[in-house]
Formats: C-alpha cells, sequence, structure tokens
C-alpha cells in the first residue's frame, strides 16, 4: 500500500536515552553497520536504500567533471532491479541532503529535485509505502525502529507521480533516453529476425524431406 506522504512525530530524546537506543540497536545489528554516539550528542551510522528508478539515470564520465559538464561526458542508463547502496550519514542530516549525497556519491547528473525518498514499513500484516518530507531525519526513523529492514527500509524513487513531465528534462537528457530506446528498438527487432529465421530454417527443412524423392 502506497501513501502520498506521512508525517512521522519526532520524539526528541535526551542524550542518555539516545545513547541507550544506540546501544540496544548495536546489539542487534548482524551486519556490523553499527551507530556511534559523540560527544557533542550527534550520532552517525548507516542507511540502505533500495533504487527504484523507472527511467534511466545520467551518470557522469568521469568523476572530475561537474554536473555541467557537456552532454557527451555524461551517458544514461537503467539501474538494474533490486539494486541497493548504503550511505554513512548522521543523524543531522535531512531527507534532502541524503538523496543528494546518494545521487553524488555513484556521479548521477540528473537534478535532485526529481527524486523522493520513501520508508517501507510492516503495520498489522502489511506493507505500507510512505514518502518522507525533505525536513526528516532518515538516521534517526533507522534508530526507532531497529536494525531490522523487514521493519523499516528506504527506497529511492522518481519524484514525479502520474504522468512523465518530459519538459522537466533536459535536451542532453531526452537525447539519451532517445539514443536508449533507439537500441531497445533494434535488440528486439533482431530478436524477432532470429527467431523468425529459426522458424523459416525448420520449415525448409520440413519440406525437403517432404518433397525428397523416396
Amino acid at each position: 500500500k502506497d501513501v502520498q506522504k506521512e508525517r512521522e512525530p519526532h520524539v526528541y530524546l535526551s542524550k542518555e536515552e539516545v545513547k541507550e537506543k544506540i546501544q540496544s540497536y548495536n546489539s542487534s545489528v548482524t551486519d556490523k553497520l553499527k551507530m556511534t554516539l559523540n560527544a557533542n550528542g550527534i550520532y552517525t551510522g548507516f542507511i540502505k536504500v533500495q533504487m527504484e528508478l523507472c527511467r534511466p539515470i545520467t551518470v557522469q564520465a568521469s568523476q572530475s567533471q561537474g554536473r555541467c559538464a557537456p552532454s557527451n561526458t555524461e551517458t544514461a542508463f537503467y539501474l538494474p532491479e533490486g539494486c541497493v547502496n548504503t550511505l554513512h550519514i548522521s543523524s543531522t542530516n535531512t531527507v534532502r541532503e541524503v538523496i543528494e549525497a546518494l545521487l553524488k556519491k555513484f556521479f548521477v547528473a540528473d537534478n535532485p529535485a526529481k527524486f523522493a525518498l520513501y520508508k517501507r514499513c510492516h503495520k498489522e500484516d502489511q506493507v505500507y509505502t510512505c514518502k518522507l518530507s525533505d525536513r526528516e531525519h532518515p538516521l534517526y526513523l533507522r534508530l526507532v525502529a531497529g536494525p531490522k529492514t523487514e521493519m523499516l527500509s528506504f527506497v529511492l524513487r522518481e519524484h514525479e507521480t502520474g504522468e512523465v513531465m518530459w519538459e522537466a528534462f533536459s535536451i542532453p537528457e531526452l537525447q539519451n533516453f532517445l539514443r536508449i530506446l533507439d537500441k531497445e528498438e533494434n535488440d528486439q527487432l533482431q530478436i524477432l529476425k532470429n527467431r523468425y529465421a529459426a522458424y523459416r530454417g525448420k520449415l525448409e527443412e520440413a519440406l525437403r524431406g517432404v518433397l525428397k524423392p523416396g
């Protein structure tokens, strides 16, 4: 069940409460991705984000290239299904900062405003997917829910809902989409040609067997 947005009440914990929750969290961790409490009360830790993107992303060809690099230094491709990335963040990082850091980590040139972070959780034997507001803090949600991803996981999706607003994309991005579509069309045509060529070969072989003088 998808929910457009759910406002989570942010309970302000004392430093001692945070310390106790982190100790409990770390005692349940099985993948060594523990949280650390700093002297200033800010804690750091890891979150895993599943990429569920329907459209291609534009990736910079080189780390040294800036976001405004020429289009020939960028390429667009579809992410494979089930792609999960791990980020190290702090308790002060907001959803918007997490999205920007995730895209920067993988040199994604697309505008961060095109994406939204969702949380997926289990409630009463149902799975809910809710869009998080830009000011929420993912590491706080992770700490409160505990380390089990069955209880809470994060998902990155395109921000737009409904029909795609193609006018929001740049010309290089649209050109990359066209190149991908052309390649997919040619690949599908070649598959069809090979399939019918195989059928034709079998039919011709069968005809030769029937017409062969007995």
